[in-house]
């Protein structure tokens, strides 16, 4: 089967041949139907050699769609072609937030070495992927592969973020959302459906800014000086009750720090380097930073029913397998609207799984 590597640390991934997997016991086969490119793929694979901890060659992709192909001894209650979702940051399963279906959170994953696919496991970028428990197949029911496959980090790592914060996002309060990309545009649509919060996005790109409004945003600045200004003279003076940093950029973490208001929240959602320091002479009294990661299995199917009713959805620029090299060229210039989705190509998409 072909599938997309990250070969050499410090290089562009390429495409190969490779062996399709064998499902042993407990495993499921997936022919691949959709596959999201994520900003934490090129975080990784920025990395420098001594960083870089997730294997070569490495398949990327950490959204993953496709039908069920086959399954290894053991596994009950598929059928060939069930179309699914695959949940992403794999976890043991037995520890007390997994029991949860946290497994984002699973308290034993690092020294078991378990690793999502696409960030150390084979990811979804092939035609064929491999999961390793049907307890990570959410099913997509009648939703089309390519417009949803990125719900599962677009649309659940915004959704985890935000509906922890939903106690402060009541009628009155403003929510602010820094980075309109990929995660950000869903966050404006979550925070839409969920609330009642007055919505600010912030984004460099006057495109971004213009999707955001059309997604739902009720303001759209560039960043500054009189985004801040103008925060204050919308919220009375009193700033944002919580502040989405979908960058995590040490002037966004900073950005969010001079906007969020007392009693209010910060969390960096984007994988940089920035942090924010809490004190009282840095930020406002009772004011508090956090940094979630993606989500739990529950809040997947959460995320799927509100794309179902229709409430949130992906912008998507579909890419085949053969160029989805020039995807990641698109999102490291920045000139993707929303999420590159990667499909099987035509030629191979009926391929035999050997």
């Amino acid at each position: 089967m072909r599938a997309l590597q990250y070969l050499t640390v410090g290089a562009a991934p390429e495409l190969v041949d490779i062996s399709t997997p064998i499902p042993g016991p407990g495993e499921v086969l997936l022919r691949v139907t959709a596959a999201g490119v994520c900003h934490s793929d090129q975080f990784i694979m920025d990395l420098p050699a001594d960083q870089y901890i997730y294997g070569l060659p490495l398949t990327l992709g950490h959204e993953g769609a496709g039908t069920v192909e086959s399954w290894g001894a053991g596994v009950t209650g598929l059928q060939v072609g069930d179309a699914m979702l695959v949940y992403g940051p794999w976890g043991c399963g037995r520890c007390y937030t997994c029991s949860q279906g946290k497994e984002n959170y699973c308290e034993v994953a690092a020294e078991r070495g378990i690793q999502p696919p696409g960030l150390g496991a084979p990811g979804a970028m092939a035609e064929f992927l491999l999961i390793d428990d049907p307890r990570h197949l959410v099913p997509l029911g009648g939703l089309d592969p390519v417009a949803s496959v990125s719900l599962t980090d677009a649309g659940l790592t915004p959704y985890h973020a935000i509906k922890q914060s939903l106690p402060k996002l009541v009628p009155g309060s403003t929510a602010v959302v820094i980075g309109v990309g990929g995660l950000g545009h869903v966050g404006v649509e979550i925070l839409r459906a969920l609330t009642a919060a007055t919505i600010v996005a912030i984004d460099s790109a006057e495109s971004k800014l213009e999707l955001a409004l059309e997604v739902g945003a009720d303001y759209a600045m560039l960043p500054g000086d009189d985004a801040e200004a103008q925060i204050r003279s919308l919220t009375a003076g009193k700033g944002a009750a919580v502040v989405f940093d979908f960058v995590g950029a040490p002037v966004t973490t900073g950005f969010a720090s001079r906007v969020v208001g007392v009693g209010g929240e910060i969390a960096i959602v984007g994988v940089g380097v920035g942090t924010v320091d809490v004190g009282f002479f840095s930020t406002p009294w009772d004011s508090a930073a956090r940094a979630p990661y993606w989500g739990s299995r529950s809040e997947l199917m959460e995320v799927v029913e509100l794309a179902r009713a229709g409430k949130i959805h992906v912008e998507v620029e579909e890419f085949p397998l053969s160029n989805a090299p020039d995807a990641y060229q698109r999102l490291r210039a920045g000139t993707l609207r929303g999420r590159a989705v990667i499909v099987p190509d035509p030629m191979h998409a009926a391929g035999d799984p050997t």
